[in-house]
């Protein structure tokens, strides 16, 4: 034992002269034969136990790691917009050389042709929530050169781009194409063609031709990829009006809800469900705020989400004074974004009944405003299944009327 520890450096601590006048206890003897001594005994006792401790130590910095690791956000953030650049492949090169064979001296050209480029394509995936794991540039594979033998280069395989449904293609702040449904796709970059071998440039003329040509450059073009969400019906409303709140107490979504205004910096959707399984997706807009047709508070990208809404409900704040002009600006600042938007079928929502003071003020909202009104309560589940089967008229005729090639 004395010999092993001897090779590794023995902390002062451990040295012989201050084990000589440690005595251990009955019970730590027990645990060696009798006849050992009182110092090799202890010796042993103490390399047990920094071992032991040792090993404890990495044990427990081990878990906290691992525990660190876990409470770790793995999740990207939400991303609607993305700037990039696509470089389709490039044409492979054609080859030059003639028929070798034994006894055939003067054997005619046989270059094949280079592979095409791969091309670029864009694809809508369900799967995909996101733009946040589209990377800046994307460059497609390029065609092999062509071979002897009139051996053709192998083509580029395509490359695709997965984005979420309702991604709009812009090039210099034009829509292109607009991928709405699973599996749509939209070819952005052409792959540029082979090179054509000296086979190709044989005639009665030119029995021996020595031309071959360098495949093309594939296409190149710098795209904006914009994310409108996708959703039957919008909750539109001010900061801090109970919007996330709603939004878990009719559907299983659960988007984070506090008692700060601007909780929620990217849209919510979720799906209520109903008992013939008919479901409507409803997406928690961002607070928006006055002045955010300006883009001010990023009005642009939260106003941005409403546009493919078929039917809005707009939540007021029956906490505030007035809650009765939240309505009046933000039908103002839809209109502001885009005329006729806040004219598409709707439900005004009084939330916050569970406040005392929150009836007096839905009777003056009630006398000032045309439209129905639903009163509920977030926070105490009050009166929501009115709006669930509000929600499930408005969706209806929706249906209808697309039905009917109106929508």
């Amino acid at each position: 034992m004395l010999a092993t520890l001897s090779r590794v450096k023995t902390p002062r601590w451990l040295s012989p002269d201050i084990l000589s006048g440690y005595i251990p206890r009955g019970n730590e003897l027990s645990l060696f034969s009798r006849s050992s001594s009182p110092v090799s005994a202890a010796w042993k006792l103490r390399v047990r136990d920094v071992s032991t401790s040792s090993s404890l130590c990495a044990k427990v910095r081990g878990n906290q790691k691992k525990g660190e690791l876990s409470e770790k956000k793995l999740t990207r953030h939400f991303v609607d917009q993305r700037r990039v650049k696509l470089v389709a492949g490039s044409g492979g090169k054609g080859a030059c050389c003639f028929h070798s064979e034994p006894r055939k001296e003067w054997g005619g050209p046989d270059g094949g042709n280079g592979g095409d480029g791969g091309s670029i394509i864009i694809k809508a995936d369900r799967f995909v929530k996101s733009l946040a794991q589209i990377i800046p540039i994307y460059k497609g594979e390029d065609g092999q050169s062509g071979g002897s033998k009139n051996c053709y280069g192998r083509n580029g395989s395509p490359t695709y781009v997965c984005v979420p449904l309702g991604t709009a293609v812009k090039e210099q702040g034009k829509t292109i194409v607009d991928l709405s449904e699973h599996g749509q796709e939209y070819l952005a970059a052409f792959g540029g063609a082979g090179g054509k071998g000296n086979r190709f440039f044989l005639s009665n003329e030119n029995r021996a031709p020595m031309t071959a040509t360098s495949g093309m450059l594939g296409e190149e073009r710098v795209l904006q990829l914009e994310l409108r969400t996708m959703a039957h019906a919008g909750l539109v409303g001010f900061p801090n009006a109970g919007k996330s709140s709603l939004l878990r107490a009719i559907s299983n979504a659960r988007p984070a809800v506090a008692a700060y205004p601007f909780t929620t910096l990217n849209p919510h959707v979720g799906i209520v469900n109903y008992r013939d399984h008919e479901q409507v997706a409803v997406a928690d807009i961002p607070g928006i705020i006055r002045g955010a047709h300006l883009n001010r508070g990023l009005g642009i990208s939260f106003l941005r989400h409403i546009e493919r809404c078929r039917f809005l409900l707009f939540v007021l704040d029956l906490s505030t004074p007035e809650p009765w002009t939240q309505l009046q600006h933000l039908r103002y600042e839809l209109d502001q974004y885009e005329p006729g938007l806040s004219q598409r079928p709707q439900a005004i929502i009084a939330n916050k009944m569970d406040l005392p003071e929150a009836q007096e003020k839905l009777e003056t909202l009630r006398s000032l405003v045309i439209e129905r009104i639903i009163p509920v309560s977030a926070l105490t589940g009050q009166n929501t299944e009115e709006l669930i089967l509000h929600l499930r008229e408005l969706y209806d005729g929706y249906r209808q009327g697309q039905g009917s090639g109106k929508g």
